[in-house]
């Protein structure tokens, strides 16, 4: 399957990015060789019970700070500019217009959310449109992903599978860090700092505008240096 550019996906509200999307990334590259990642905000996230914290133009600005200094990723807005619930399947296929093909595009995500996939729009139908990288995360192995989606068994494969045929779902194992958008903003609505929890420019842009009740004193020696 080698031979093609190969583009990988990863979607999230990212309110706010964090080194947990990092590691997932990284992990996807390696495990298929990506040549490039796109991080893709959601502007309306459809399996969110609330609305993000932040608005889809502040995810936009912390997620390009995320990856500035990471060659070969790139922040799209494909999302933020359509109307209505951000749907992958919309996505895939925005890509497929622009010319990718479903054997080049690699949608990343982790396996607590691949354990929910059939609730997702368009399903099963959408998994045509491009492979999965299925990556493990805290607290959701890929055997308890893949027990929870028994029907997809066929298509699941772990390290490269032959090339041509139809769109595979990858499993990786990875040890990506145990960090949640969540408890970030958790700490620093009390305060706490998160340094190791996110890029030290998404901490930065964070503070600087108070988003998500930060406050102007949080690491007030590191501010002032």
């Amino acid at each position: 399957m080698r031979g093609a550019r190969r583009l990988g996906i990863l979607g999230g509200t990212f309110d706010p990015i964090h080194v947990g999307h990092l590691d997932a990334a990284d992990a996807a590259r390696a495990a298929l060789s990506l040549d490039e990642i796109l991080f893709v905000p959601a502007h309306d996230p459809p399996h969110r019970p609330i609305d993000p914290r932040a608005t889809s133009y502040q995810r936009f600005a912390l997620a390009s700070l995320a990856v500035a200094d990471r060659p070969g990723d790139r922040v799209s807005d494909i999302e933020l500019l359509r109307q209505g619930p951000s749907y992958t399947e919309d996505t895939l296929r925005s890509l497929h217009a622009q010319g990718w093909g479903a054997l080049q595009l690699f949608f990343i995500l982790g396996a607590d959310a691949f354990a929910e996939i059939a609730t997702w729009h368009g399903y099963p139908s959408f998994l045509d449109l491009s492979h999965l990288i299925v990556i493990a995360r805290p607290g959701a192995t890929i055997d308890m992903a893949v027990a929870r989606t028994p029907e997809l068994r066929a298509r699941m494969c772990i390290g490269e599978a032959p090339g041509g045929g139809a769109p595979r779902i990858f499993l990786v194992e990875a040890n990506t860090r145990d960090v949640s958008s969540t408890g970030i903003r958790e700490r620093l609505a009390t305060a706490q700092p998160i340094d190791d929890l996110v890029p030290a420019a998404v901490a930065r842009h964070i503070l600087t505008h108070h988003l998500y009740g930060a406050v102007d004193d949080l690491h007030g020696e590191n501010q002032r240096t």
